[in-house]
């Protein structure tokens, strides 16, 4: 199945998770497809607009990144761990987070597009080995 709308979970049988359980999530590890890039700072269950902030640490000097909820391949409720489909350099290079305005609509446009199908952080469901764009 591939995730057509960067803004929606994949489906829980895919996930390993319910995202309307009203876990929290917060505090979990972050694996991107070539190793760690940090915990999960915050993160939404919004209808279409779902995602999590993750906090880099001091891997990005502290820079704190918006993840579209259909960027993350699995959550271990058990492991407290989030596996997302991409890669480090991917979301080195994605629009910043504004910590400030988390809500401002043009900077999730931006962040949709970078992700979404045919942005440079787009990367294929369907084709694991697809190469990052």
């Amino acid at each position: 199945m591939q995730v057509t709308d960067v803004w929606i979970y994949r489906d829980k049988s895919q996930l390993g998770y319910d995202p309307t359980s009203g876990k929290d999530i917060t505090g979990f590890k972050v694996e991107a497809l070539d190793g760690s890039i940090g915990k999960v700072d915050n993160s939404t269950n919004d209808v279409g607009a779902s995602f999590v902030v993750v906090d880099t640490g001091p891997w990005i000097f502290g820079k704190k990144v918006m993840l579209p909820a259909g960027t993350i391949q699995r959550i271990d409720e058990n492991e407290e761990q989030v596996w997302v489909n991409r890669t480090k350099d991917q979301i080195k290079n994605a629009p910043e987070y504004d910590e400030m305005n988390p809500g401002d609509q043009g900077r999730h446009q931006e962040i949709g597009t970078y992700y979404g199908a045919g942005g440079p952080g787009y990367r294929d469901w369907d084709d694991p080995s697809s190469p990052p764009r």
